[in-house]
């Protein structure tokens, strides 16, 4: 007995976790109002479907990257913020360079002095003066 494509139900909305899909649509929404540039956004991939769906209408450049074995990232934002993730992620987070990981918190807003500190202990550089490095992830 074989599967009738015409009684698989089509992935909504309603699939996604509230708080998931509340998390996604407001990154949409400050997108739309200039409030942010690029937004990170992690679900499952069975939500896929939706993501890419909901982007494609709004008009939204994106990129999505596979990571662990049921999740994916989407980059997505402003084209030459995702033309600039398109060069500089080429592979799963943690293993980025320290120039790589600061492009990425710095292009996603977050707070830029835990940026520097950041790159300076992933660099190795930090002098071990002054506070601890906080990350942001």
């Amino acid at each position: 007995m074989g599967i009738n494509p015409q009684t698989v139900p089509v992935m909504t909305a309603v699939d996604i976790s509230f708080s998931n899909l509340r998390v996604f649509l407001n990154y949409i929404y400050e997108l739309k109002k200039g409030i942010r540039q690029m937004a990170l956004f992690t679900t499952g991939r069975r939500h896929r479907q939706f993501v890419e769906e909901r982007l494609g209408k709004q008009g939204i450049d994106y990129v999505l990257q596979d990571v662990a074995p049921h999740n994916i990232n989407v980059y997505f934002g402003a084209p030459e913020c995702i033309d600039v993730i398109r060069q500089i992620i080429d592979r799963p987070l943690n293993e980025l360079s320290p120039e790589a990981d600061f492009m990425l918190g710095a292009m996603l807003g977050y707070d830029i002095r835990v940026q520097c500190l950041r790159y300076l202990d992933r660099a190795g550089i930090r002098s071990g003066t002054g506070p601890a490095a906080v990350s942001p992830f």
